[in-house]
């Protein structure tokens, strides 16, 4: 059955407006977070320049200047030589012709692995793809196997017209993922085969109808930590969207969520790294997924993860997981954070994220706050009543635009109770006052002036609280002393219909003939 797509953010009225756009923002979030794993130092596409064995085998030993830079043009000779050495070799038939292979196949990887930018076109052209083709045929020597496979990969890390040119490989390197390899055969045979799903759509949809998705998952189960760090790292490539189907199939694999959640918790930061982000792709992209991790204890060993790391790799992926899980419906939502402890755990979590200097983690963190906050009345205590809420201030008047702006949800969503109907959210006073007591309306007001139409939106809906909100009738006074009135004039020709309409409202409304009359 076809999984009923990409989950909704489930947000509180204050945040009505953004939410019927929720479906495209979470599939975009989804997709582009190849950005995130660049600044934290992760690639889509890797380069392999140990073998995955980790062994310093005679070759690194030889090659012991393997990364110093040649002249371009020498590098690009010495390919094409290897490749005509490789012809004679997979030709040879006589004693030592797997020796012979071997030699061959190891100098073009070692040339394969030289320069941050390998001589692949010249590779290519002098026809590399056929003899490495030849030479991972079954009941080849594991050495020839891993050789050609590691060449495989960094061609495969290549441009993408270089990439597809393994195409008529594909077939043998997911069948060396199987039982009858090697383990160093099979994972080198995943690193190239994560090369091939990161170059995009197309090649992604290839692997699957080759049943790479269910190879790569039975790698993962098992408790080797190299194996699995790599079958990971391509799974998510594989799965990374937008189309939900391979992350709903990936799920329901036997065995694969209890190892998601073993690896998350017992392992190492790079081995849970990777799975996390297979995480981030599942809850982004699946509802059935989604439903699934919930039901689990997935929250609660991401949360312990979150409290006791300090790699920025690993809490970029376990916080979008995070916030992806508790954007979920309503349903999903209650369950995940019904107890105090774990929410209590959770917030603690993301203050530390909220203090530290990086700006995603502010950002991210924010964000998984500003989802907690849009559940029930009971979560919005908790975090009003938490160490977050200075930080949360601190953010509005001082960090970038972009948190500034997750920041302002949270603190929104914390004001406002649902509605019975369709009716305005109800203000829940006391975190209202205590808010704009702290200096909030600043903030809200600077998101107002902005030109981002969001962030204008969500500053006009808070304006509105303050407005109908504040007692004894000081809203309007509190919003004019600030400049309110020019901030929300300044739309009333605006092309923007929407915010046209509501900053018009207002002023009418409150600030309209009536106004000051009474003083």
């Amino acid at each position: 059955m076809a999984d009923e797509g990409l989950i909704s953010h489930k947000r509180e009225p204050i945040k009505s407006s953004v939410g019927n756009a929720a479906a495209q923002k979470r599939r975009q979030h989804a997709v582009t977070v190849g950005k995130e794993r660049r600044e934290a130092l992760m690639r889509t596409k890797r380069l392999c320049r140990v073998g995955v064995s980790g062994d310093s085998d005679d070759a690194s030993l030889d090659d012991a200047d393997m990364m110093i830079e040649e002249e371009q043009s020498i590098l690009e000779a010495r390919t094409s030589s290897a490749v005509d050495e490789l012809k004679l070799a997979v030709a040879y038939q006589g004693k030592g012709e797997t020796q012979k292979r071997v030699n061959a196949l190891r100098e073009l990887r070692r040339l394969l692995s030289k320069s941050e930018f390998p001589p692949v076109e010249v590779a290519l052209q002098a026809g590399a793809i056929p003899l490495l083709i030849q030479c991972l045929s079954f009941g080849s020597p594991d050495e020839q196997l891993l050789e050609a496979a590691w060449c495989l990969t960094n061609i495969a890390a290549g441009k993408p017209d270089e990439t597809k040119a393994l195409l008529p490989a594909l077939p043998l390197l997911v069948a060396h993922l199987g039982e009858k390899s090697s383990l160093h055969v099979a994972e080198q045979c995943a690193w190239a085969l994560g090369n091939v799903a990161g170059e995009g759509g197309e090649l992604r949809n290839v692997l699957l109808l080759q049943g790479a998705l269910q190879a790569l998952a039975r790698m993962m189960l098992p408790n080797k930590r190299s194996t699995v760090r790599t079958a990971a790292w391509a799974l998510s490539n594989l799965i990374k969207g937008p189309d939900p189907k391979a992350a709903t199939e990936l799920i329901k694999i036997d065995g694969v969520l209890d190892g998601i959640i073993r690896h998350l918790k017992k392992g190492d930061d790079e081995l849970a790294t990777e799975v996390a982000w297979v995480v981030v792709y599942l809850t982004a992209l699946s509802n059935v997924a989604t439903t699934i991790l919930a039901k689990s204890d997935l929250v609660q060993v991401l949360v312990e993860r979150l409290a006791v790391s300090s790699s920025l790799q690993l809490l970029i992926p376990v916080l979008r997981s995070l916030g992806n899980l508790v954007a979920g419906e309503t349903h999903i939502t209650n369950v995940l954070v019904a107890g105090h402890e774990i929410t209590d755990n959770a917030i603690q979590a993301l203050v530390k994220c909220l203090k530290g200097e990086h700006r995603i983690l502010k950002k991210e963190a924010a964000w998984v706050l500003s989802n907690i906050a849009a559940g029930s009345v009971e979560h919005k205590r908790l975090i009003f009543s938490s160490e977050a809420m200075a930080l949360l201030l601190h953010l509005l008047s001082t960090a970038a635009f972009d948190i500034k702006k997750e920041v302002a949800y949270v603190l929104g969503n914390i004001c406002v109770a649902p509605a019975e109907g369709s009716g305005r959210p109800n203000v829940i006073l006391d975190h209202l006052v205590n808010l704009v007591r702290g200096g909030c309306l600043t903030g809200f007001l600077d998101l107002v002036r902005s030109a981002d139409v969001e962030a204008a939106r969500l500053g006009l809906q808070f304006i509105e609280l303050v407005l109908r909100g504040m007692p004894n009738g000081e809203g309007p006074k509190l919003v004019e002393r600030e400049d309110g009135i020019e901030a929300m004039e300044r739309y009333q020709f605006h092309e923007n219909e929407e915010l046209r309409s509501m900053a018009n409202e207002l002023v009418d409304k409150y600030f309209g003939e009536e106004y000051g009359l009474d003083e």
